[in-house]
C-alpha cells in the first residue's frame, strides 16, 4: 500500500504529515510533533530522524526552553533540493521549481503548441526545467515567481507532469487524448526518464488543479470536487483527504458525461451533447463564431463577456447550467463539503453564477446545506504545486 492508498486516518503522524505541519509551520519541534499527532516521543523522533537522513527536514538550532533543555527546532531545507513541475495546457504550459515544502522557487509561462507533438513539446520543457533547477535566482520575464526569495535551486529530486487529457497513473501514459493529435498512446513518463534521471510523475491537469487547490486551501476538508474549466473541462476528486482516481485514473473526468439531447454539437470523442462540446472554452469560441460573431480563441470569449456581449453571455449561462447539470449529480452521489471552479471561465461571473443556481436546483437540500461553491482561490501557480506535492509524497512514502 503507498501512502496515496492509505485511509486519512492511518496517516496521521506518517511521514508526510510531519513533513507538512513543519513546512506549514504548525510545528517547530519533536514536541509538536508528538503533540499535534498523539504518537509517543520516540516514535516521532524515529520518523523524523529517517526525513533528516532523506534530506526531507532539517535542524536549524535550539529553541526556546520551556523548563527542560532546548529543543531542537527543525525546519524543511529550502536552498538544496527542489522538485520540477510541468503543467501543460493547449496553448501554455506553467512550469517551475518548488522546494520541499511546496512553495514555488521560480516558475514562468510559456507558450506552446500542443499539435507540435509530445517530443517537441516535452523535450522544450524539460530543457526549461533544468534551466530552472540549475539556476541561482528567478528568471526575469513573462510570469516569473519567487515565493522563497531566489535562493539556489540545488538537486532536482523529482518531476510532476500535469496533463490536459486522460492519463492512465499507473504507466504515465496518455489514452485517448481530446484535441492531442500525436499524443494518444505516448508514454510521457518513459520519455521523460530517459532524459532526467530523476522519479517522473504523471497525471492529468485537474487532478494536478484539485491536489494543489486542497493542499493549499481546504486541507482540512475531507471531500472536494475541484472543475477546471479552459479550453477543455476536467475535474478532480479528493475523498477521505486524498486524490481519488478511480481504477483507471478516469475519476472525475466529467468532460464526457451528455447534458443535451439530439440534436446537440459532436463532441471529439464521437458522441453527441458531451458536456465539453457544450460548455467548454473552444465550445463557446465555436458556437459564438456560428453566431457570425468575430472571435478567436477563449481570450476573446472573455473580453466579450466582460464587455456585456449579450451573445456570448447568453452562451456563458447556458454552459453554466449545463455544468450545474453534471455536477447536480456529482454532489448528490457524492455529497463533497466544496465545490471549487478553476481555469480561465473561473473567472467568467455568469457561468458561475448559472452553475451555482444550477446546482442549488438539482441538488438534494442536504447535500447542500454546507456546501462550499467558490472559485479556486489560488494563483495560476496551483497546477504545478499540486504536481510538486504528488512527486513530494512519492519521494517521502519511497523511503
Amino acid at each position: 500500500m503507498t501512502i496515496d492508498d492509505a485511509p486519512r486516518e492511518a496517516l496521521r503522524g506518517g511521514p508526510r504529515e510531519l513533513l507538512r505541519w513543519v513546512a506549514t509551520g504548525a510545528a517547530v519541534s519533536r514536541a509538536d510533533l508528538s503533540r499535534l499527532s498523539g504518537l509517543s516521543p520516540s516514535t516521532v523522533s524515529q520518523r523524523v530522524e529517517a526525513l533528516i537522513n532523506q534530506g526531507l527536514l532539517e535542524e536549524t538550532g535550539a529553541g526556546r526552553s520551556r523548563g527542560g533543555r532546548r529543543p531542537r527546532q527543525l525546519a524543511v531545507p529550502t536552498g538544496g533540493a527542489v522538485v520540477g513541475a510541468i503543467d501543460l495546457g493547449a496553448h501554455h504550459a506553467r512550469v517551475g521549481t518548488l522546494d520541499l515544502s511546496g512553495r514555488v522557487v521560480q516558475a514562468r509561462t510559456l507558450p506552446v503548441r500542443i499539435e507540435d507533438g509530445p517530443e517537441q513539446v516535452l523535450g522544450s520543457l524539460l530543457a526549461e526545467v533544468a534551466t530552472l533547477a540549475g539556476a541561482g535566482a528567478p528568471v526575469p520575464g513573462d510570469g516569473a515567481s519567487a515565493a522563497t526569495g531566489g535562493e539556489a535551486a540545488g538537486a532536482l529530486r523529482g518531476l510532476g507532469i500535469g496533463i490536459p487529457g486522460p492519463v492512465q497513473h499507473t504507466t504515465g501514459r496518455i489514452v485517448s487524448p481530446s484535441r492531442m493529435p500525436g499524443w494518444n498512446g505516448f508514454d510521457v513518463a518513459a520519455f521523460c526518464a530517459g532524459r532526467v534521471d530523476v522519479p517522473i510523475i504523471v497525471d492529468n491537469d485537474a487532478n494536478l488543479m484539485a491536489l494543489g487547490a486542497h493542499r493549499t486551501a481546504h486541507s482540512e476538508l475531507d471531500h472536494a470536487v475541484y472543475i477546471k474549466a479552459g479550453t477543455g473541462i476536467g475535474s478532480g476528486v479528493i475523498s477521505s483527504g486524498r486524490l481519488h482516481r478511480g481504477a483507471q485514473g478516469s475519476a472525475g473526468d466529467i468532460s464526457h458525461c451528455r447534458v443535451v439531447a439530439d440534436p446537440a454539437p459532436l463532441c471529439s470523442c464521437g458522441n453527441a451533447g458531451c458536456l465539453e462540446a457544450v460548455a467548454s472554452g473552444a465550445a463557446l469560441v465555436t458556437a459564438l463564431r456560428e453566431q457570425g460573431v468575430t472571435v478567436s480563441d477563449l481570450t476573446g470569449v472573455i473580453r466579450l463577456i466582460d464587455d456585456g456581449d449579450r451573445h456570448a453571455t447568453a452562451l456563458a449561462r447556458q454552459a453554466g447550467r449545463a455544468i450545474g447539470e453534471i455536477l447536480a449529480v456529482v454532489v448528490n452521489f457524492f455529497n463533497p463539503q466544496v465545490v471549487a471552479i478553476g481555469g480561465r471561465l473561473a473567472d467568467c461571473e455568469p457561468l458561475l453564477a448559472s452553475m451555482r443556481a444550477t446546482l442549488y436546483e438539482r441538488c438534494l437540500p442536504l447535500a447542500t446545506q454546507t456546501l462550499l461553491i467558490e472559485r479556486v482561490a489560488t494563483s495560476q501557480d496551483v497546477g504545478i504545486t499540486g504536481a510538486a506535492h504528488l512527486v513530494i509524497d512519492h519521494v517521502v512514502a519511497a523511503n
